[in-house]
């Protein structure tokens, strides 16, 4: 995986955008959400206050599933930990256990 030594969190509009753009680029839902994840990893990817990936194809060419999964759960913690948005009494696990179940 490349070096990121910066992730920028996207504002909610810039999500939306990004998630309407993708909705339009793919009919199957799970290709939209690999796409949309692979464009919010381009966007919010930096070493050296330069973008990491060029964009989404580069992220798809450079990462497995499970690395982009990680790198934007990180990017989620990060936002979470700097605004002290994240809910105490939320519970991982059960929230997996849920949503597997």
């Amino acid at each position: 995986m490349r070096k990121i030594d910066e992730l920028r969190p996207l504002t909610a509009g810039q999500l939306l955008e990004l998630w309407r753009e993708t909705r339009e680029a793919a009919e199957d839902p799970l290709e939209r959400t690999v796409l949309c994840n692979a464009r919010i990893a381009a966007a919010c990817c930096f070493a050296g206050g330069e973008p990491v990936f060029e964009d989404e194809g580069s992220v798809l060419a450079a990462l497995t599933g499970r690395q982009l999964e990680r790198l934007l759960r990180q990017l989620s913690e990060a936002e979470s930990d700097r605004e002290g948005t994240g809910n105490p009494s939320f519970d991982q696990r059960r929230f997996e256990a849920l949503r597997e179940g």
